[in-house]
C-alpha cells in the first residue's frame, strides 16, 4: 500500500503491467499448439475427402484438444473423438472432411481449443488456435485409375499382360491426351490417343511386361488428360525369373455327394502357376455330368497367379458318377483334379382317398395300380385297409399310373372296381 501512497505511484503500476507480462510470457511459454493448414485441393462436387490436419505440441505441458469447430460450406471436423491429449514436443492429427456442393474455390477454418493445467491448485489454463481450409468444387471430368499394377513373375523372354481399367468420376467428358511408362521392362497398348471418356465411362489399358534380365522391375505409367487431376500415376511392378513355372490346382478332389437327378449343384475351385510363368491353353471334363466354367482361355499366369474356376454337376441317371477335371498348358504339361458324386432320384408318393360304400357290413378297402388306362391292375396294399384313404410310396419318377378301389364286406365278397384315376409321377 506504501507505493500506492508514493509519489512515485505511475512507476510502481509500471512493475505491476511488467510483472503481468511477465506472466503472460510464462504462459505462453508452458501451453502453445502448432495446427497446420488444409488445402484439399480440386474435389469433384458431391464426393468427399477427408484429409489430416497436423497438431503439435511445442509447449511444456501435456495439452488436452477439448473442441474443434469447422465454418465454412462442406467443410466438416471427421475426427477424431474429443477430447484426447497430446504429450509436450508430440504430433497428432485432426481429420477435416471436405464435400463441395457447388463449383469454385471455397474456404473455410478450423478453430482447436485446448487446455493445461499446471501451478497452484492445478489451474487450467486454456487457449484456442485458427487455421486455414481450402478447397475447389470441380464439376469437370475426374481419371481414376488403380495406384499399383503387379504383373507378379515372368520367365525373362516371355510377356505377362494384364488390363487396367480407367474411369471417369466426374460430371463432365475428359480427354485423355497420352500414357507414358518410365521404366523397362513395360509397355502400355489399347487406347488411341487422344481418347474421349464419358461421365461414368470406363476404358481398359493393356498393360504388358516382357523382363530381359531375372529381378524385380518397377515403372510408373502416367496419363495425361484435361481432367480435374490432369495426371495420374499408377505404380508397375514385375519380376523376371529363369525358373519354368508349373501349375496347381486347388482342392486336388472334389465331392459333390447326392445330387437330385435333374438338379445341378456348383463348386469353385483355382488353378495357381508356380516357379515361374504358365499359359494355360485348354481345360476338359472326362464325363459330361461334370461342366467346367469361368475361364476364359488361353491366359497367362504369372508366378504365384491364380484363376477360379467352377465344376458343375448335373447328374441324369442313378448311381456314382466321377470324371477327372484336366487343365493344360502350352508345353503339353498337366495338373488334374478329380469330381465325384451320384445322382439321387425323389422319393415321390401319391396320396389317394375315396368315399365309403353305401353297403352294409363293409371290413375294408384294396386298393389296385395299373401302367395303363383300364388295366390290368395290381394289388398294392398287403392287407385291407379299414381307413378310406392310401399312400402310394413305391411309385418311380417319370411314370403315369391308374389306380382303383374295391370294398370287401364280412362275408368276404369283393366289389367290382371302382372309377379309375390318375397319377402322373413328375421327372426327377
Amino acid at each position: 500500500m506504501s507505493c500506492l501512497e508514493s509519489p512515485q505511484r505511475p512507476a510502481c503500476w509500471l512493475l505491476i503491467l511488467f510483472s503481468l507480462l511477465l506472466i503472460s510470457g510464462t504462459v505462453t511459454a508452458q501451453i502453445s499448439l502448432s495446427v497446420s493448414n488444409v488445402a484439399f485441393g480440386g474435389v469433384q462436387v458431391g464426393s468427399s475427402v477427408i484429409m489430416p490436419a497436423a497438431v503439435t505440441n511445442t509447449g511444456k505441458q501435456t495439452v488436452t484438444i477439448s473442441q474443434a469447430t469447422v465454418s465454412g460450406t462442406g467443410f466438416s471436423f471427421a475426427g477424431p473423438n474429443l477430447p484426447f491429449t497430446v504429450a509436450p514436443q508430440q504430433s497428432a492429427s485432426l481429420s477435416v472432411s471436405f464435400t463441395p456442393q457447388t463449383s469454385g474455390s471455397i474456404t473455410g477454418s478450423l478453430n482447436v481449443s485446448y487446455w493445461a493445467s499446471w501451478g497452484g491448485r492445478n489451474t487450467v489454463h486454456s487457449s484456442s488456435t485458427t487455421v486455414a481450409l481450402s478447397g475447389t468444387g470441380s464439376t469437370n471430368g475426374y481419371l481414376t485409375a488403380p495406384s499399383s499394377v503387379s504383373l507378379g513373375s515372368v520367365t525373362v523372354g516371355s510377356s505377362q499382360t494384364q488390363a487396367l481399367t480407367v474411369s471417369n468420376s466426374g460430371g463432365s467428358s475428359l480427354t485423355i491426351s497420352g500414357a507414358t511408362v518410365s521404366g523397362t521392362g513395360f509397355s502400355v497398348s489399347g487406347l488411341t490417343f487422344p481418347y474421349t471418356l464419358p461421365p461414368g465411362g470406363t476404358a481398359s489399358l493393356s498393360v504388358t511386361f516382357v523382363p530381359s534380365t531375372t529381378g524385380t522391375d518397377n515403372a510408373t505409367l502416367s496419363l495425361s488428360s484435361n481432367a480435374s487431376d490432369p495426371s495420374v500415376g499408377v505404380s508397375l511392378t514385375g519380376g523376371g525369373t529363369t525358373s519354368t513355372g508349373t501349375l496347381n490346382v486347388t482342392p486336388g478332389s472334389t465331392s459333390f455327394g447326392s445330387v437330385a437327378i435333374g438338379t445341378t449343384l456348383t463348386q469353385s475351385g483355382s488353378v495357381t502357376a508356380s516357379g515361374g510363368s504358365v499359359t494355360l491353353s485348354s481345360a476338359s471334363s472326362s464325363n459330361s455330368a461334370f461342366t467346367l466354367g469361368g475361364l476364359a482361355l488361353p491366359v497367362t499366369l504369372a508366378a504365384g497367379q491364380s484363376v477360379p474356376f467352377t465344376v458343375t454337376f448335373a447328374p441324369t441317371t442313378s448311381g456314382t458318377a466321377s470324371a477327372h477335371i484336366s487343365f493344360f498348358t502350352s508345353t503339353s504339361s498337366s495338373a488334374l483334379e478329380t469330381a465325384s458324386g451320384s445322382g439321387a432320384t425323389i422319393q415321390h408318393t401319391v396320396e389317394l382317398s375315396w368315399n365309403a360304400s353305401t353297403s352294409t357290413s363293409i371290413m375294408g378297402y384294396n386298393v389296385y395300380r395299373g401302367a395303363v388306362s383300364g388295366g390290368p391292375y395290381s394289388k398294392v396294399n398287403s392287407a385291407l385297409d379299414p381307413s378310406m384313404s392310401y399312400s402310394d410310396s413305391t411309385v418311380r419318377s417319370g411314370q403315369t399310373y391308374y389306380y382303383v378301389t374295391t370294398a370287401h364286406d364280412s362275408a368276404g365278397v369283393e366289389s367290382s372296381y371302382s372309377s379309375e384315376v390318375q397319377a402322373v409321377i413328375p421327372f426327377p
